[in-house]
């Protein structure tokens, strides 16, 4: 039976057998870019703040390496991000058009919630020399330890660890941290649910973290229904 474990970003990935084993960070990394399972496929869901209980419908589409993430309420927003690009590039559609998310913006909210557009450009995983951390285990699953760092100093995460699932090649956790070395955003799968012989996504827990004293100061839950397949 396959297995897959979306990436906090929705990314999911299969491991493939010539895969099965791999040596360094590079190859990890490479199998998280590279590997999409889901593709041809719409989820419907919802983002959900923990404090207020507000929601925030939306549609998620995975087709030909692209994800674009629809927001019918107002206002209206689609963003879509580009994986035929290296590093992958990073839309937003608004009223009055298409434009690409500046760096200087990706530290902002998502319609409020604790996910930013940073988190929706994976732009973390083209970060160059990813560090090997070790091995750890999520929810019972052993997973690699990935430590990337940002070689600029734009953004709003300057380390990012993955812990990537060896069964899978997908990320089922995630911690950021400042220039600080203090943790700012934490993403966990919660709950999966079997679609078609796979196991995939079907809550994600998002934190954001107060780096003074480690408390949790926002969360938001992201929820998805059955994948359906693109026609």
């Amino acid at each position: 039976m396959k297995r897959l474990f979306l990436l906090p970003l929705l990314l999911a990935s299969v491991l493939r057998a010539e895969d099965a084993q791999p040596k360094t960070a590079e190859e990890i990394i490479r199998i998280v870019q590279n590997s999409y399972a889901l593709q041809n496929y719409k989820m419907n869901g919802a983002l959900r703040d923990d404090n207020s209980g507000r929601t925030e419908p939306m549609t998620l589409t995975m087709e030909g390496r692209v994800m674009r993430f629809l927001f019918k309420n107002q206002p209206p927003e689609i963003v879509h991000l580009d994986m035929n690009t290296s590093p992958a590039t990073l839309y937003q559609v608004r009223a009055g058009g298409s434009s690409i998310v500046p760096d200087g913006q990706h530290g902002n909210k998502v319609r409020g919630m604790e996910f930013n557009y940073e988190d929706l450009s994976l732009a973390f995983l083209y970060w160059p020399r990813p560090q090997l951390m070790g091995e750890d285990r999520v929810s019972g699953q052993k997973c690699w330890i990935v430590r990337v760092t940002n070689p600029s100093s734009q953004g709003p995460y300057y380390v990012v660890d993955l812990w990537v699932h060896q069964g899978s090649g997908g990320a089922a956790k995630m911690a950021a941290f400042n220039r600080e070395s203090k943790v700012v955003k934490r993403y966990q799968v919660t709950k999966v649910q079997k679609v078609e012989g796979a196991t995939t996504l079907k809550e994600l827990r998002i934190e954001s973290i107060n780096p003074a004293n480690g408390a949790v100061i926002g969360r938001t839950y992201m929820t998805l229904e059955d994948p359906v397949k693109n026609k």
